[in-house]
C-alpha cells in the first residue's frame, strides 16, 4: 500500500481526498449522508465518523491523493458486481463476520459508506488516509500495509439474515433466499463461529494486505459494529479461472476441478448472479455467499490407506483424475461399473454426491481456502481444514440440497466436522465514489 499514486486520464479512481486529511470542516454524523459522498468527500467522511481522523497539514509530504492509473496488481473496486466473486481467486484470505451494536440506521449507513471509501482506496493500493498525523492523535491508517503491493486485493461485503430484524425497519427487505440455514447431518456448529449481521471477505496475494482490511474495518466500525468471528485462510482450494492450476486441499487431493470458471459467463448468469427472479430488486446483480468452517480430522485421514482415500473422493490422488479416467479433466462416468458389478466411483464418493448430475444440474462457485489454527488444547490434534466459501444464485436450490445429500451419505464425513457457518446476501457492485455497500437497500 502506498500513500500516493499516479493516474492516467479516464482511469477509474477512488475518492481523490484521503480519509481524514483534516483539510475540510467535518459536519455532524447526522448530517453526513446528506453531503458527504461526493467525488471529494474523504475528509468529510472521516470527520463524520470520528474514528481518529488524521490532522496532516496541507504542506505534509505524505500526500494521499490519487492521480494515476491502477497498477497491474490491482483489481477495479467499482463495477456491476462486487469484486472477489468472479475475480480469479487470490492466495490469501481474511474473513470476518460483524454484529451491529447500534440501533441507529443512519450510523450503520455512515459506517458502510466509510467502509466503501476505505475499500476503494485499499483496492487501488493506497492507504485509507495520511499516516503522518498529529502526535497526540491516532493515525487514520494502521500502517502495516504501507509499502506493500495491493496483491490484487478484493473486498466483498454481505448482509446476514439477522441484519433484517426490527432494528432498522428493513424486515420487508429481507430476500426470501436469505434463509436461516437448516441443521445438516453431522453439524457441530460453534455459535461463536456462526452467523453475523455482516460479513467482509478480503482476498489478496499478500496476507498482510488482506488482514489490513479487516483490522481497519473493525476500527472504523467501533461504536457501531463489533467483530463476531474471523478466519484467516491460505492456499486457495479451488481454481476459479482457466488460467489457474487446480490446487490441492490439506488432504492432498486436487479440489475444485469442475468448478465454475470466471471465463464462463453463462454459468455465472445461470448459477451465481441474482437476476430478475429475485423478490428484492436491491439484490439483482448480487449473489449469496455460504461460509462453512470445516475441520479436517487430519490424524485419522493420514492413517487411512491410499485406496480408501481415493474411494472417498472418487479421484486418483496424484493425478486428480476421476476413478473412471486417466487425466484430471476426463469426464466423470458415474455409471461405470467394475467387472464384479460394483460402481467404479462408489455410491458415497464425494465427487458423486457433489456432482451437478446428482443435484438436478445445479452448480455453485467454490472460492474456499485452507486454514490452520494451531492445535486442539484437549486432544493435541491439529485444528486445520477447509474454510469453504461458495457463491450462488439461490441457496435454497443449490447449497441446501447439495449439503443435505453430502451430510447424509458422503464418505468424507468420517474425516471432517462442520463447526462454523454463515449465509450472507452480497449485493451488486458499487457504481462510483458516493455509492456504498447496501445503499439501495436503505433507499
Amino acid at each position: 500500500m502506498t500513500e500516493s499514486a499516479t493516474a492516467q486520464p479516464g482511469a477509474e479512481q477512488p475518492s481523490g481526498d484521503p480519509i481524514g486529511s483534516g483539510e475540510k470542516a467535518a459536519p455532524s454524523r447526522r448530517g453526513f449522508l446528506g453531503v458527504a459522498l461526493g467525488a471529494a468527500a474523504g475528509a468529510v467522511i472521516a470527520g463524520g465518523a470520528g474514528f481518529g481522523a488524521g490532522r496532516a497539514s496541507a504542506g505534509s509530504s505524505a500526500s494521499t491523493g490519487s492521480t494515476g492509473s491502477p497498477a497491474a496488481d490491482t483489481v477495479p473496486f467499482y463495477g456491476t458486481h462486487q469484486a472477489g466473486i468472479a475475480t480469479p481467486a487470490q492466495d490469501r484470505l481474511a474473513f470476518a463476520a460483524f454484529d451491529i451494536t447500534s440501533h441507529d440506521s443512519q450510523a450503520v449507513q455512515v459506517m458502510l459508506a466509510l467502509w466503501a471509501a476505505a475499500a476503494a482506496r485499499m483496492s487501488a493500493g493506497l492507504s485509507i488516509g495520511a499516516t503522518e498525523t498529529a502526535p497526540q492523535s491516532p493515525p487514520v491508517d494502521t500502517g502495516e500495509a504501507l509499502g506493500l503491493s495491493a496483491g490484487k486485493l478484493t473486498i466483498t461485503v454481505g448482509f446476514g439474515p439477522s441484519f433484517f430484524d426490527d432494528r432498522f425497519g428493513l424486515s420487508a427487505k429481507r430476500p426470501a433466499a436469505l434463509i436461516d440455514l437448516p441443521t445438516f447431518a453431522g453439524d457441530a456448529l460453534d455459535p461463536t463461529r456462526t452467523g453475523g449481521d455482516l460479513c467482509v471477505q478480503a482476498c489478496s496475494d499478500d496476507p498482510t494486505v488482506a488482514f489490513h482490511v479487516i483490522r481497519n474495518f473493525a476500527r472504523i466500525g467501533r461504536g457501531t459494529a463489533v467483530m463476531r468471528w474471523s478466519q484467516l485462510g491460505f492456499g486457495r482450494t479451488s481454481s476459479t479461472s482457466t488460467s489457474q492450476v487446480t490446487p490441492r486441499n490439506l488432504m492432498g487431493f486436487k479440489d475444485g476441478t469442475n468448478n465454475i470458471k470466471a471465463e464462463d459467463t453463462a454459468d455465472f448468469d445461470d448459477y451465481v448472479w441474482v437476476g430478475a427472479e429475485t423478490d428484492q430488486p436491491w439484490m439483482q446483480g448480487g449473489s449469496y455467499l455460504v461460509a462453512r468452517r470445516i475441520r479436517m480430522l487430519i490424524e485419522a485421514w493420514d492413517a487411512d490407506y491410499i485406496a480408501d482415500q481415493q474411494n472417498v473422493f472418487g479421484r486418483i490422488k496424484d493425478t486428480g483424475a476421476p476413478l473412471t479416467g486417466k487425466t484430471e479433466f476426463d469426464t466423470v462416468d458415474l455409471n461405470a461399473k467394475a467387472a464384479d458389478g460394483a460402481l467404479v466411483i462408489p455410491g458415497g464418493a464425494h465427487i458423486r454426491l457433489a456432482a451437478p448430475a446428482t443435484n438436478g444440474g445445479q452448480k455453485i462457485l467454490r472460492r474456499g481456502y485452507s486454514y490452520t489454527d494451531g492445535t486442539d488444547p484437549e486432544t493435541g490434534s491439529l485444528d486445520a481444514g477447509l474454510f469453504f466459501l461458495a457463491y450462488q444464485k439461490d441457496p435454497r436450490k443449490q447449497f441446501v440440497p447439495i449439503q443435505t445429500r453430502l451430510g447424509a451419505s458422503d464418505a468424507l464425513n468420517e474425516y471432517i466436522q462442520h463447526n462454523g457457518s454463515g449465509l450472507f446476501a452480497v449485493p451488486p457492485g458499487l457504481s462510483a465514489a458516493g455509492d456504498w455497500f447496501g445503499k439501495s437497500l436503505f433507499s
